[in-house]
């Protein structure tokens, strides 16, 4: 019997920074994810590479990426990949989602997804986990976690039946449960402040953000450190069964 396997779902290109320092997103995903005997696949859905119906069968769970794109746009993979997402819900696998991820898969179930009313949340921000999740109370991390976030959509509603388990004072679904197979996240536990210092680049280079708000998000990286370990703990409990 081999061990369990995973698929990333990219939903963003790769920038050179990232694929030189980590193998792509890809690899920042299985650097925090992954653990010996088990097998890891990537689909870079947003160039239109998606799992065939009996590839799906192979996996444990998924995980589905940030992305400059929108969640609430109509792009042919987004349509696409909302299909898939719903099969798998159907099916019962276990799916993370991870900012645009966590948006997507609030849309797919019935939520919705638009511009934060506050704009763009970039830095590390703390969130609230909620005290009535008692999958999270059993892992025995913080109340309050430090997470790096990078985005200015949002969910605005929840799906049914999916419960709010974390909210920050920008973001209300900061992250959210559906059932026992389905997470989102919507900051980046996944990031590095050496990632999130070159993104917010790109971001100036792209005219999405002005120089003077870059200059100052820039300034607040490194006052305070991401919980990047309760972090993992809490994805690859999820992910795993554990949670």
């Amino acid at each position: 019997m081999g061990g369990k396997r995973f698929a990333v779902l990219l939903c963003a290109e790769d920038s050179d920074y990232v694929k030189k320092m980590y193998g792509g997103y890809f690899g920042v995903f299985v650097r925090m994810l992954a653990e010996e005997g088990e097998t890891w696949d990537v689909y870079r859905v947003a160039s239109g590479e998606f799992p065939e119906d009996d590839e799906i069968e192979l996996f444990d769970g998924f995980v589905i990426t940030g992305s400059c794109n929108d969640a609430h746009g109509n792009d042919v993979w987004i349509c696409k990949l909302l299909n898939l997402l719903k099969k798998l819900d159907s099916m019962n696998k276990k799916i993370l989602g991870i900012c645009f991820g966590h948006q997507i898969l609030a849309r797919a179930l019935g939520g919705k997804t638009g511009r934060n009313m506050a704009g763009w949340d970039i830095g590390v921000r703390t969130i609230h986990l909620s005290s009535s999740s008692n999958q999270i109370s059993s892992l025995k991390i913080p109340a309050t976690l430090s997470v790096i976030e990078c985005h200015r959509d949002e969910v605005r509603e929840l799906p049914p039946k999916a419960e709010v388990i974390a909210w920050s004072d920008q973001t209300g679904i900061e992250m959210f449960r559906y059932g026992n197979h389905i997470m989102g996240i919507q900051g980046h536990p996944e990031y590095t402040n050496d990632i999130l210092l070159h993104l917010i680049d790109r971001l100036l280079h792209r005219d999405l953000i002005v120089e003077s708000y870059a200059e100052e998000m820039k300034a607040k990286i490194g006052a305070c450190e991401p919980d990047r370990e309760a972090w993992k703990k809490l994805c690859i409990s999820f992910l795993k069964g554990g949670l």
